[in-house]
């Protein structure tokens, strides 16, 4: 990443996360102050068009919770702030994205799930004023209207009707994905939310396997032997797109089914383009454009292929 007077290089020394300043002024490098000296995964370096940058972490709180740790920089690189998001119960939260807001809200978006797993239950949207106060909402993919659209009519129907029987006795469905959320832009005073779901593939000679293997930063080659078995690329089931007043509050969701792509490296596939009063989905496979025209949880234009 790179700002008018600086390149801010990230990686990893031993498992721990570190950030590299270089300044194109003086043509010095540092490394970035305040973070953490234990394990963790660099999820997001962030910049803003006034030089400053923000940078995430995944790690874990002294309650041993999975959190957020947002560290604030000024456009020299030194710190500004420093602290971590807090999840209620035990909920973990495993990877995020943010945004800065025009009057310097800071918006944080990702997938919370239990201990010690990759799969992910929901989505939450955390707001945290100036002073500091967050505020943390929880959104449970059982809990979205559009989330199960990739699936078949009959099952999405299946679906939709266990988890209003579960309702109905006062309980809850708990669904189980690997998703990643990849960025959230302003919209019509609000602001959009962008996802994919996928899983990863692993094959053998005489049948098909499949495995919580996951790692949002990492490159593969063509394969990879796991356990006797060879990693097969990673499919991609469908992206979500969620709409969010300025408070962080949910306003509607929808999805786009991606059912053709197959790829070794976790990259945003779907990109979003926000239009006066729609937003156009789209993403190029296999030198076909396919696209989908949305407006809130309306569907404009179904998927088409060019």
């Amino acid at each position: 990443h790179t700002t008018e007077s600086a390149a801010i290089i990230g990686g990893y020394y031993n498992q721990v996360p570190v950030v590299i300043y270089y300044s194109f002024l003086t043509a010095k490098s540092k490394i970035l102050p305040g973070l953490l000296n234990e394990d963790g995964e660099l999820t997001q370096v962030k910049t803003h068009p006034d030089g400053t940058f923000d940078v995430l972490i995944t790690a874990r709180n002294f309650k041993g919770l999975q959190t957020v740790w947002i560290k604030n920089y000024d456009a020299e690189g030194n710190l500004q702030g420093n602290y971590s998001l807090e999840p209620e119960g035990s909920k973990h939260l495993i990877f995020a994205r943010s945004i800065k807001t025009a009057n310097n809200m800071q918006l944080v978006a990702g997938v919370f799930g239990g201990r010690n797993t990759e799969y992910s239950r929901g989505l939450f949207l955390a707001s945290v004023d100036p002073s500091g106060m967050q505020q943390l909402r929880y959104y449970n993919y059982g809990d979205l209207e559009n989330f199960f659209n990739y699936m078949t009519a009959k099952r999405e129907r299946r679906v939709k009707e266990r988890i209003e029987r579960r309702k109905v006795k006062g309980k809850r469905t708990r669904f189980n994905y690997r998703f990643l959320v990849h960025e959230i832009v302003p919209y019509n005073n609000q602001y959009v939310l962008l996802g994919e779901a996928f899983y990863p593939r692993y094959i053998t000679t005489d049948r098909t396997y499949y495995s919580s293997f996951f790692n949002p930063n990492a490159l593969y080659q063509n394969s990879i032997m796991r356990d006797g078995r060879i990693f097969d690329g990673y499919r991609y089931t469908h992206a979500v797109v969620m709409g969010f007043d300025l408070n962080g509050k949910l306003l509607w969701d929808n999805s786009f089914e991606i059912n053709d792509v197959r790829t070794f490296t976790l990259e945003q596939f779907v990109k979003l383009e926000v239009q006066k009063d729609r937003i156009a989905l789209l993403y190029l496979f296999d030198n076909e454009l396919r696209t989908k025209i949305i407006k809130n949880n309306e569907v404009l234009e179904g998927k088409t292929s060019e």
